[in-house]
């Protein structure tokens, strides 16, 4: 008898609908797969042998042929279990129907109970895609696939469980669709814990206000580091609609289904990782950490200590957004809208240009250190802050300083203007206005467009810069809810370029 059942198989965060095509007939008793299955699907036999045989149900001894159509798409990981274990239920008439728009995903272990597959929100919304309306998950997977509405989602504990659900004996409790509130991300320093720094200060409220990318540099223990885990503090909390895209990228790399995030990810990895954990990609590509902190901080430390090559592959995603990541079996588009937080230090010995400390590096030395970041990447930084050594007075009697949570209810209030200005279109920040939308939301009088034509032609500043200096302007205008950028504006934005 030949049997059919529908799943679905993750090429990134695209998906597509596998039909396990399963026939029983008679022969010497054996069990092939076809389909392009690589050697986790191969191996998925005699997971699901052992997991019919010890759930209680009959094994035919019979010839079976599995065919995973389409045929010419490789398919590799373990979801296709449970399919493939209720094919060859249905093959052999233990099970007798099932909708046409059902699928079934999950692996099996050999006792019969499921365990979770990493990508289920991805693979629950290209479901939804393909028409279908009912899908079977293992019951660790049920939360994320549930954040997706317009499915019936049943959490499956185990394969004599899926049996007796299919017979109409005891049916599953399908899942309601789960929606969890966004919080604000908790960070383990705040903003008034940091003494002095007014200006680094004012500088981290400007990039988290407009979502601009930032550069700290200053000597060691300075509050660089600091400055940036605080900054990730007063990020307003994101979106359902966010929250969803950000777990459906991290439900790629980890099969860990329960996790819903439900606030903006930040992601510090150290100057010794690759392109590769940067950018993502492998056989099957995965997202980065570029990736991994779409819609969060990217927080980068000791900035000229990350190989030259390796932050050259940062200039794609911080113009568009997004990276594309390509390998000989295909290419994947991963989304990348993250705000950077970079620091580093002056130089080698990190005291160049301190007052009270001499630099004791040579010319070369530092030449050598400040070419290690590239014209290019340095262009599409909105801000770059210098931050001066802590005064001694100002560690032995630290004055008050506004906390995190004052300051991130100004950045909520700011966002709130930007959300409200492109309601109609599909950003919602200063830092992604286009050409277009800047010439609308970012006009000067008479006074700011001389010292914005001053500014060019002094700081030689390239056309992408100007676009940058423009938008980061109408941030500063937004945080003092003026409707046009005045001089003041532009030039406390300039001090940034400077």
């Amino acid at each position: 008898m030949l049997a059919k059942v529908n799943t679905i198989h993750n090429i990134g965060l695209s998906g597509q609908l596998v039909t396990v095509e399963t026939d029983m007939s008679n022969g010497l008793p054996g069990f092939i797969v076809v389909g392009l299955a690589n050697k986790s699907v191969d191996e998925a036999k005699e997971r699901v042998r052992s997991a019919i045989k010890n759930s209680k149900l009959q094994m035919a001894p019979r010839k079976i042929t599995m065919n995973l159509a389409p045929a010419d798409v490789p398919k590799n990981g373990t979801r296709f279990d449970m399919a493939m274990a209720v094919g060859l239920l249905l093959s052999s008439g233990q099970i007798k129907e099932i909708p046409d728009n059902t699928a079934f995903i999950g692996e099996l272990g050999l006792d019969g109970t499921t365990r979770p597959v990493p990508g289920i929100v991805a693979a629950a919304q290209n479901c939804k895609q393909a028409d279908i309306e009912q899908l079977f998950v293992s019951a660790d997977n049920a939360a994320q696939a549930s954040m997706i509405k317009g499915l019936t989602i049943y959490p499956v504990v185990s394969l004599e469980q899926l049996y007796r659900h299919l017979i109409g004996e005891k049916p599953i409790e399908s899942v309601i669709h789960h929606k969890i509130e966004p919080t604000k991300l908790e960070s383990d320093v705040d903003f008034g814990e940091i003494y002095g720094q007014h200006q680094a200060k004012r500088a981290a409220e400007i990039a988290a206000s407009g979502n601009h990318n930032i550069l700290l540099s200053g000597p060691p223990g300075s509050g660089k580091s600091m400055l940036a885990k605080a900054l990730a503090g007063i990020l307003p909390p994101p979106s359902y609609d966010e929250m969803l895209e950000i777990t459906k990228i991290h439900s790629l790399s980890v099969a860990d289904g329960e996790n819903i995030i439900n606030t903006r990810p930040y992601r510090n990895p150290h100057h010794t990782a690759s392109s590769i954990a940067l950018i993502g990609g492998g056989q099957s590509p995965r997202p980065g950490e570029i990736s991994l902190a779409h819609l969060g901080v990217l927080f980068l430390d000791e900035l000229p200590e990350f190989p030259r090559h390796v932050l050259e592959v940062l200039r794609q995603p911080l113009e568009e957004g997004q990276i594309t990541v390509s390998r000989a079996s295909g290419s994947e588009v991963f989304p990348a809208r993250f705000l950077l937080v970079a620091a580093q230090n002056p130089c080698p010995c990190g005291y160049l240009g301190d007052k009270e400390i001499a630099c004791v590096c040579s010319a070369s030395a530092q030449l050598r250190y400040s070419n290690k970041i590239s014209g290019p990447l340095l262009d599409r930084l909105d801000l770059v802050v210098r931050v001066e050594r802590v005064k001694t007075a100002q560690i032995v009697k630290p004055t008050p300083s506004e906390s995190s949570s004052q300051i991130a209810a100004r950045v909520q209030k700011t966002r709130a203007i930007q959300q409200e200005r492109f309601k109609d279109v599909a950003i919602s920040t200063n830092n992604q206005m286009n050409n277009k939308q800047i010439q609308q939301y970012c006009r000067l009088d008479e006074a700011a467009n001389q010292i914005f034509e001053k500014a060019i032609g002094s700081l030689k500043l390239s056309a992408r810069a100007s676009m940058r200096l423009l938008k980061l302007s109408r941030t500063i205008a937004d945080m003092e809810e003026s409707k046009n950028i005045e001089p003041k504006h532009l030039a406390e934005a300039l001090q940034y370029r400077i």
